[in-house]
């Protein structure tokens, strides 16, 4: 891992430095101490050589040519000192830099803790209970309510609800009888079912899904630092103004001068600590931002996609409309009241918002009978209630819609339907977005395709991939154009997981969201507000802006130290020591990264 790379490079740099000052200062040992520091930049020199060249053989230019002969200048004329100073800043800084990189990463431990693991099978007759991982594809398993389903198959018998929400988006439980296909991942509701095993563990659902974040994270897309941008021409006006103090003094002394106070350090610095003193910012704000690598492209960003269900609306059904059949003789209040006194005791996610819709003081429900899968019957007010699907209370279903329907006394007396609440702060978060120059805003949904377009709509999204399962959800991420990328994903189910990876920067609202999508993101939304996708996106902007003038300003200060020293009155020694003076000046305009800066817009 090049995190112990580095900050075993400090170590050995610092160790060397100790060394050669008990050397030199208490057993006078001068020309041993010498032969220690050359030693060390020589090594030191080498190994930064070697990964130079595996840079440029990937295409890109880094910092490194110039440190590394300004090492091997220093070191050759003789000015020992000048070069460890060198060597340390350089470590120090490049440890900074892998630091920030590195700060939270994660190897998605609770998505595979989450996968699931055993399953009960039926074997001559007797049910087993065997590892998820040997089931064979064929073999006959029981699913018990509550249970999550093993592995990918279709149901033999029983009825049930089930709860596909982390796998497809879709916030409504889905009906499940004979010949239905079950998702492994997804949560079994009141039912038992009875089910043939239609793949292997290792080729099911959930586990396809493992697989596509392990791909994701092993192809990132390609990232130029900041530091990189500006080495080039950096590194060319350093050796201009060098060869030319060389070529006048007639004497290599000048060039190593010039090339000290020229040394990368600030570039080095500049940048790391920004990013850093940004994350901390972010984290205030109750945001976790992984790497530094993600303010960069949360700076950039130009397209953000989001997920429905859990990010755009909360992901809790509630009641949206009370529709008696006959509103001269029952009225919506009534009907809502009789539908949740009768619902009151069930475990259904449809009667709990029914009965927090209707509120307290509800009739007293008796006789009270449930069949699962379908609907409740009880006696309120002496009347018989029916409160279930259509088919249980004996009507039409309504058309594209999530709905109970209530007979009273055998009499269908109307039904209520239920819809995703919208986050109230989703449409101000899309503005903001906008104001920050992220004009591509898109909405991948596992859930239908009128229900998606509606609330993209609603939220001020134009773009909508709807039906998505999570296989296409990263599709689409990856099939964004070049030009509008940087790409943002925000989601926050197990089915994200994958875009959330795939994406150049992933979002993971993880305040009530799956684990999973949060150790595949790159940042973190602890608190359950979407408005806090805009701030992130602020706050880098406004990281990367210091960064950048950081990084001028020890460009400047640097190039203008370059032009005293090639006259020749600073010293090699004193020229690194002019480093620290420029090193602090850097990281204290870095560390301004810290503080707000501007108002965010927040809903």
């Amino acid at each position: 891992m090049r995190i112990l790379k580095t900050y075993w490079r400090l170590w050995f740099v610092l160790t060397v430095g100790i060394l050669a000052a008990y050397l030199t200062w208490g057993a006078h040992q001068v020309r041993v101490a010498n032969w220690l520091i050359t030693g060390a930049g020589l090594i030191l020199a080498a190994i930064m050589f070697w990964e130079m060249i595996q840079t440029l053989r990937s295409g890109k230019f880094g910092v490194d040519l110039l440190a590394i002969t300004a090492v091997v200048a220093t070191i050759a004329v003789g000015e020992f000192w000048a070069g460890l100073i060198v060597l340390l800043m350089l470590t120090g800084g490049d440890a900074l830099e892998d630091y920030a990189a590195h700060r939270a990463n994660s190897e998605l431990r609770s998505l595979l803790a989450g996968n699931p693991t055993s399953a009960h099978v039926m074997v001559d007759g007797k049910l087993q209970n065997v590892p998820a991982d040997s089931v064979k594809v064929g073999d006959t398993l029981i699913v018990r309510p509550g249970e999550v389903v093993p592995v990918d198959g279709v149901v033999l018998s029983g009825v049930s609800d089930v709860d596909e929400a982390s796998l497809t988006g879709e916030s409504r439980p889905a009906p499940k009888a004979k010949d239905a296909k079950l998702m492994s991942g997804s949560v079994n509701g009141d039912g038992a079912l009875t089910m043939r095993a239609s793949a292997s563990a290792a080729d099911s659902q959930y586990q396809s899904i493992v697989a596509l974040v392990k791909e994701s994270i092993s192809r990132p897309a390609p990232f130029v630092r900041m530091a990189d941008r500006y080495a080039v021409p950096f590194t060319i006006l350093a050796y201009v103004i060098a060869g030319i103090a060389w070529y006048f003094a007639g004497s290599p002394v000048r060039f190593a001068e010039v090339l000290v106070v020229a040394s990368p350090c600030p570039l080095i610095l500049a940048a790391p600590i920004a990013l850093v003193s940004g994350m901390s910012r972010t984290s205030r704000n109750g945001i976790v931002v992984k790497t530094g690598a993600a303010i960069e492209k949360l700076a950039a960003a130009k397209t953000a996609a989001f997920d429905k269900t859990g990010t755009i609306t909360r992901g809790v059904l509630r009641v949206d409309g009370v529709h008696p059949a006959k509103p001269d003789l029952l009225d919506a209040d009534t009907l809502l009241q009789l539908a949740a006194a009768a619902e009151h005791h069930s475990a259904h996610i449809l009667a709990r918002s029914l009965v927090k819709s209707a509120g307290d003081n509800l009739p007293v429900a008796t006789n009270v009978s449930e069949k699962t899968g379908a609907g409740v019957s009880a006696t309120v007010n002496g009347q018989q209630i029916l409160v279930g699907k259509a088919g249980f209370v004996g009507v039409e279903p309504a058309s594209d819609v999530t709905a109970v329907y209530v007979s009273i006394d055998g009499a269908y007396a109307g039904y209520i339907d239920f819809a995703d609440e919208l986050r109230p702060e989703a449409r101000a978060t899309m503005t903001s977005l906008h104001a920050l120059g992220v004009h591509n805003l898109v909405m991948i949904s596992g859930d239908r395709k009128p229900i998606a377009e509606a609330i993209a709509k609603d939220v001020g999204i134009d773009e909508v991939y709807a039906e998505q399962l999570p296989m296409d959800k990263i599709n689409v991420i990856r099939n964004v154009p070049k030009g509008k990328r940087p790409v943002i994903m925000v989601g926050d189910g197990v089915n994200d997981a994958p875009s959330l990876s795939a994406a150049d920067a992933g979002i993971a609202m993880g305040a009530h969201g799956a684990t999973a999508a949060s150790e595949s993101a790159d940042v973190v939304i602890l608190r359950d507000d979407l408005s806090k996708v805009g701030e992130a996106v602020a706050i880098a902007k406004d990281t990367m802006r210091i960064a950048r003038e950081s990084v001028l300003i020890g460009i400047g200060i640097c190039t203008v130290l370059m032009l005293i020293a090639s006259t020749g009155i600073i010293p090699a020694i004193i020229g690194a020591l002019f480093q620290e003076v420029v090193d602090t000046v850097t990281i204290l305009a870095a560390l301004r990264a810290r503080n707000p800066r501007k108002t965010v817009v927040r809903s």
